[in-house]
């Protein structure tokens, strides 16, 4: 494994490694404060204006839930390596909790659709939606509606990203390989962020699960380690915050956000809302390798 959670005995003498942290981990209200203030701003005059708006009322309802209903710590047995793996992880019941105190806060402005989904989910028994958990985390998102898997996704990371907060918070780089996926949970990115300030000019991936971000060098494909074919595209200049880095030996892409270029971007924001670059990168027949929380591919 290439990131590995250190013990509280090691962290002191490893204290040097910290200068450039292999591992990120998110403050939760900040997040949810700062995602939906970046979803409403990118939503003036936007094509997706709507949907932009309905995803900010997603993340506040997670940040009013945050506050209202927090995960209480307990002992939980964590792994050194990749603590909270979705493959292996016994999650509890609380997740479904947060799935009903969502659905409670998107109802009263649900449209008639939006109100057909919510009341599916809400009759939908305790196996169905751990079921539909399953698939989803499994990456099987063909199997789960995808109006069904924002409302899920949204409550299950919301669970995982408090779970952060009970790991140690210190990590080492063992290695540069086998980070294609989340170092903390296994899931996959929603896209690659440029640092600035403390961390300049670093490259961190964003996790679309438990919001963590771990560090990969630059200027190699994410997917499958090559650099030589990589190229960047956009849509309107150089200067743009959001670009598709793409490989020409795997045929995939991730989005990057450059906070250089704009100090507001967000991961999953303004991923979300460059869509059209989406579309451009699978005219060039490349596939999308990150997954955005808002975004389920349906194939």
């Amino acid at each position: 494994m290439a990131i590995r959670i250190l013990p509280e005995n090691e962290i002191k003498q490893a204290a040097s490694s910290f200068q450039n942290p292999p591992l990120l981990f998110s403050s939760p209200k900040n997040l949810y404060a700062r995602r939906a203030q970046r979803l409403r701003q990118l939503a003036e005059n936007h094509p997706f204006r709507d949907y932009l708006l309905f995803a900010a009322e997603v993340v506040d309802a997670q940040n009013l839930i945050l506050a209202e209903n927090p995960l209480e710590k307990t002992e939980f047995a964590f792994n050194q390596i990749r603590p909270l793996d979705i493959e292996h992880w016994q999650r509890q019941a609380k997740w479904r909790e947060y799935l009903t105190a969502l659905l409670t806060e998107i109802k009263p402005n649900a449209n008639e659709q939006m109100l057909g989904t919510i009341d599916w989910l809400e009759k939908a028994s305790s196996e169905e939606l751990e079921q539909s958990a399953d698939k989803l985390l499994a990456q099987e998102y063909s199997q789960v509606a995808s109006d069904k898997a924002v409302f899920i996704w949204a409550a299950l990371s919301l669970y995982w990203v408090q779970l952060t907060q009970f790991i140690s918070h210190h990590a080492t780089l063992e290695s540069g390989e086998d980070l294609h996926t989340c170092p903390v949970c296994n899931s996959a990115p929603v896209a690659s962020v440029i640092h600035f300030g403390s961390n300049q000019g670093l490259r961190y991936l964003h996790c679309a699960l438990c919001e963590s971000e771990w560090n990969v060098v630059r200027a190699k494909c994410t997917i499958c380690d090559q650099s030589e074919k990589l190229e960047y595209w956009g849509i309107d200049s150089d200067k743009e915050a959001v670009k598709a880095e793409a490989c020409g030996d795997c045929h995939t892409y991730l989005k990057t956000v450059y906070q250089e270029k704009d100090p507001y971007v967000e991961p999953v924001a303004d991923d979300l809302a460059s869509l059209f670059l989406d579309i451009e990168m699978e005219e060039k027949d490349f596939s999308r390798s990150g997954l955005n929380p808002f975004m389920f591919p349906t194939e």
